[in-house]
């Protein structure tokens, strides 16, 4: 049970809040407890909203995008987000099981997201320090400057949705995937 409440419906939810969840369920056919919980700081979840928006629109694919969810949940032990991240890859990105796998080892089955979710994870558990040698690397896998900065935002944006759902502990709605880390 989640340790921090969630409005049950989005009528239950603050005023404020309650168009940006309709957005939510329009786009995804639910609501997910995630965007419930942070619904009750209007002000979060419009910063959320707007952070995935505009990433969205950005120059990495959502297969990439989804392989750095992965890294990133399962480096943070978030088994909500490993969980949303592992339905969404599969039934949305489309990456199969050991796609799957390897993303969550902080790797990739192809060549070139390889470069993206290695420098991702890395980025993730040296909290940013990174070195020379990884930023060549990524780059000369063919990523431009931008698409550098998107990776560092998405792991940014992924490490704080781990990190509310670990305070919240945030009742899974997904097929539940466990991280190695709680193993």
């Amino acid at each position: 049970m989640s340790r921090l409440p969630t409005p049950a419906t989005i009528d239950a939810a603050p005023a404020a809040s309650q168009p940006m969840l309709e957005a939510v369920k329009k786009q995804f056919g639910i609501v997910p407890n995630l965007f419930r919980l942070v619904s009750t700081s209007p002000a979060a979840l419009e910063g959320y909203l707007g952070l995935s928006a505009a990433l969205n629109k950005g120059a990495l694919p959502a297969q990439t995008r989804e392989r750095i969810a992965l890294a990133v949940a399962e480096i943070n032990g978030c088994n909500y987000c490993l969980s949303a991240h592992s339905y969404l890859g599969k039934n949305l990105a489309e990456l199969d099981d050991a796609e799957i796998a390897a993303n969550r080892a902080g790797t990739s089955n192809d060549p070139k997201a390889d470069a993206a979710v290695r420098f991702a994870a890395k980025v993730a558990r040296e909290r940013g320090h990174v070195g020379e040698d990884d930023l060549r690397t990524v780059k000369l896998a063919g990523y431009s400057d931008a698409q550098v900065i998107e990776m560092v935002l998405h792991v940014a944006l992924n490490t704080w949705t781990n990190y509310i759902n670990e305070v919240a502990k945030t009742d899974i709605d997904f097929p539940v995937v466990t991280s190695r880390m709680a193993a």
